[in-house]
């Protein structure tokens, strides 16, 4: 009789977080920054039909880096959560932080389950208020862990070198023409020789508070990009 192969769960865990964030990493970054009238979404993506940013709700959307099958595939779950909690109870019982929380829960028990790999995939699920100190941004890493963002934050790719350039050029109360050029600027900046992004390989998306309608989500259109580029 054979002696089974031996693994300790630090080290099952740790090679599992290492698979994670390789896959992850091969990526390009999606960025989240906070301007004046809502929360501004930008992300390199040169496909006009594989969507990294989308809407879950009517106030909450959903942005993400990874594997697409897989992300894809929690934005749907997302979206059917959203649509049964707010048809049997009320819209305002679907929030960002219910979404966060049971994204959460799906990574976790992925990551800690030994029958299936991790998902390689990061997210954040955000939501739009009334005022901008109730805006909230949340961002799920492949082992469910929840991070509260504010004012800015980074995924996917080489982060570091992002967020040092967001941390730098970031204030408070952005107009959403400098949001889009801030974050395209700090894509830009994901390596030690900083490259030049055009509009056509920019996919860009706001929760917008200041629309009348209840869903405050709405998709850039390419000119709003290249005029935002164009503005700096």
């Amino acid at each position: 009789m054979t002696t089974p192969f031996y693994v300790s769960p630090e080290q099952l865990m740790k090679d599992r977080a290492d698979f994670a964030r390789k896959g992850i990493g091969r990526g390009r970054s999606v960025v989240v920054v906070q301007y004046a009238d809502g929360i501004c979404f930008v992300a390199e993506n040169q496909s006009r039909a594989l969507h990294k940013i989308s809407e879950i709700y009517d106030r909450v959307a959903f942005a993400a880096v990874g594997r697409y099958n897989e992300f894809e595939n929690l934005r749907i779950a997302g979206v059917r959560l959203a649509d049964l909690r707010g048809y049997s109870y009320d819209r305002r019982d679907v929030t960002g932080r219910g979404l966060a929380n049971a994204y959460a829960q799906t990574l976790g028990a992925i990551f800690s389950s030994g029958a299936e790999k991790p998902y390689e995939v990061e997210i954040f699920v955000a939501e739009v208020a009334a005022l901008p100190p109730d805006d909230q941004v949340y961002r799920l890493t492949y082992d469910g862990s929840v991070a509260d963002e504010h004012g800015y934050a980074v995924m996917g790719g080489a982060t570091e070198q992002v967020i040092a350039h967001l941390k730098e050029h970031y204030s408070e109360g952005l107009s959403l023409t400098g949001a889009v050029r801030l974050a395209v600027d700090a894509l830009g900046h994901d390596s030690e020789a900083p490259r030049t992004i055009v509009a056509d390989h920019v996919e860009a998306a706001v929760l917008d508070r200041t629309r009348a309608q209840l869903r405050k989500f709405r998709r850039l259109a390419e000119r709003e990009v290249t005029a935002a580029l164009a503005d700096g």
